[in-house]
């Protein structure tokens, strides 16, 4: 038991250490985040779009 309340102890004083960012840092790096997704998003659903035509021309 003594265990666990040692590691516990030794997050919460790890946790007191971390460098959060600010909030501003948080809306920027969430945003490059997003933006990352949905251009990821858009690519692989012009290939998904692409691969299907090019398998419907050699199918037919």
């Amino acid at each position: 038991m003594q265990a666990i309340i040692d590691y516990l102890q030794g997050s919460v004083e790890e946790l007191r250490l971390v460098r959060w960012p600010t909030q501003q840092q948080a809306i920027r790096l969430s945003v490059i985040v997003l933006v990352f997704i949905v251009a990821n998003a858009a690519a692989f659903g012009l290939l998904d779009v692409l691969f299907n035509q090019i398998l419907r021309l050699t199918i037919r």
